[in-house]
């Protein structure tokens, strides 16, 4: 199966495409809150988490894709502490049928709270 990848590195030009698509599968790079200025939304954890969802939503449409077709979702905590937080944000955005997801604490690489990366079932357009 023939992938193509889809976007840039981001907003600091990282080596990574934005999003990926194989066949009928959709990668979405794992995304942090980084605003139109390409540095980190300000209002914790709840600003980074839609930030984060905003991103991934741009991707996928590069795609030709959406967040109701997401069927995998993986994030990563600075700190577990913020987790009813964060699902507080992040639950607008999948409202029914949520995808599956799995959550876990991690060290980010950068000064963020959190980060997000889905992978979406879009079968292509024939």
């Amino acid at each position: 199966m023939a992938g193509r990848a889809l976007g840039g590195g981001g907003p600091r030009n990282l080596p990574l495409s934005t999003v990926y698509r194989a066949g009928d599968f959709v990668f979405a790079a794992g995304q942090v809150g980084f605003g139109p200025d390409g540095n980190i939304v300000g209002g914790g954890i709840e600003a980074e988490t839609r930030q984060s969802l905003d991103n991934i939503s741009a991707a996928l449409m590069l795609a030709g894709a959406s967040l109701a077709d997401v069927a995998k979702v993986t994030v990563w905590l600075a700190d577990l502490d913020e987790f009813e937080t964060f699902n507080a944000a992040y639950r607008p955005y999948f409202p029914s049928s949520p995808p599956a997801r799995s959550v876990v604490q991690a060290g980010l690489m950068i000064d963020a709270r959190v980060e997000i990366e889905a992978v979406a079932y879009a079968p292509q357009k024939t």
